[in-house]
């Protein structure tokens, strides 16, 4: 029955996979994953699965079976005529069910219908990670150790050398000597770890719906990273004519207003690696989202040179991402694609709209850095 039940659920998750899979590209546009995130499964709203269930009737009403009634009465009461005003549907109703997965579940269906490669570590991590490992038996150790097979087995022998095991009456009692205990031994290991350095222009150009496209792609970059990484660690830097780190919650709720000057941003980034994220412990990946609106050409300037004399050297990849804004001039990704356009280092994506971001993400993941 257990199995039979296992099978049944397996099944029921391989459905609702196809479907998460099939819709995929709409719910990334639309943003309908994430109505509610949890620790660590994510919900999401599946169309037409429809899963029957039995409706029970008023009180004192009677139960299965009772009351009056003959064959052929309709069930409820008495059968009413309608008045004839309204259409008939000719569309099926559409049945909603809330089904929650991991967010690994989630990573490995993204990567599947992007076809993202698996991401190449830089060299493993200086960042230890400790595990213990059972590797062998000993005689003495804690009773929640004890191994019972073994102990089972040295109390079988002793018996049977000293003559005392019958096989019609095959009582065996292990006596002290005979006791087994699991060993173990601390193994420890390089982690690769990685971090995302998340920085946003809030300017008066960058509007709600820029800024919604930005936190949906984030979300999916987030869970295709923290797939491939044991530790992932993310900052938030916003940007006007200054930046600052701020919070996730912050991140996305700042009301946009000010100047901009994108130089602020990667000034303050390149600080947070220099200081806190060594590149060769880190994987580092720095995102930037803005509508490419910069206050001066020579602002400009100083970013590129940012990137070129120190971020570049620290990072796996730097993404720049341009959300487009009817208030924004545009003109900062043509300038990093002409300073960086045969750098693979420097990922850029334009991002037109909401059905626009399932193309940047494969941008900015696509090349399993």
């Amino acid at each position: 029955m257990s199995l039979k039940i296992d099978q049944d659920h397996s099944r029921f998750r391989n459905i609702v996979r196809g479907k998460i899979r099939k819709n995929l590209r709409k719910y990334i546009s639309q943003g309908e994953m994430l109505g509610r995130k949890g620790k660590d499964l994510v919900s999401i709203p599946i169309p037409q699965i429809d899963i029957p269930r039995f409706t029970f009737g008023e009180k004192q009403q009677g139960g299965v079976g009772q009351g009056d009634g003959e064959p052929g009465d309709p069930i409820g009461g008495e059968e009413k005529e309608g008045d004839g005003q309204g259409q008939a549907g000719k569309d099926a109703g559409e049945h909603v069910l809330e089904v929650d997965v991991t967010l690994d579940e989630l990573a490995d269906i993204l990567g599947e219908e992007l076809e993202l490669p698996a991401i190449e570590n830089r060299g493993k991590s200086r960042i230890v990670s400790a595990k213990d490992r059972y590797t062998g038996i000993r005689r003495v150790g804690p009773e929640s150790l004890r191994h019972f097979r073994r102990t089972y087995r040295e109390a079988l022998k002793r018996s049977i050398a000293s003559g005392i095991y019958n096989p019609a009456r095959p009582l065996v009692v292990p006596h002290p000597d005979d006791r087994r205990y699991r060993s173990w031994k601390e193994d420890q290991e390089p982690v690769a770890n990685a971090v995302i350095i998340y920085m946003m222009d809030v300017s008066g150009s960058m509007g709600d719906e820029q800024k919604e496209i930005v936190r949906i792609e984030s979300f999916w970059i987030d869970t295709w990273l923290q797939r491939q990484y044991k530790g992932l660690e993310s900052r938030y830097i916003i940007h006007d004519a200054v930046a600052r780190e701020v919070d996730r919650d912050t991140f996305f709720s700042t009301r946009e207003s000010g100047g901009t000057m994108i130089s602020s941003a990667y000034k303050l980034c390149a600080e947070l690696i220099s200081q806190h994220y060594p590149p060769d412990e880190w994987n580092i990946y720095p995102f930037h989202f803005s509508d490419g609106d910069n206050w001066s050409m020579d602002d400009t300037l100083t970013c590129i040179e940012l990137l070129k004399s120190d971020m570049l050297q620290k990072v796996n990849v730097f993404s720049y991402g341009q959300v487009e804004s009817p208030y924004g001039s545009g003109q900062f990704i043509k300038d990093l694609k002409e300073h960086f356009g045969a750098d693979e280092r420097v990922i850029t994506s334009e991002i037109r709209d909401r059905d626009a971001i399932v193309g940047s993400i494969k941008d900015f993941l696509g090349k399993g850095k």
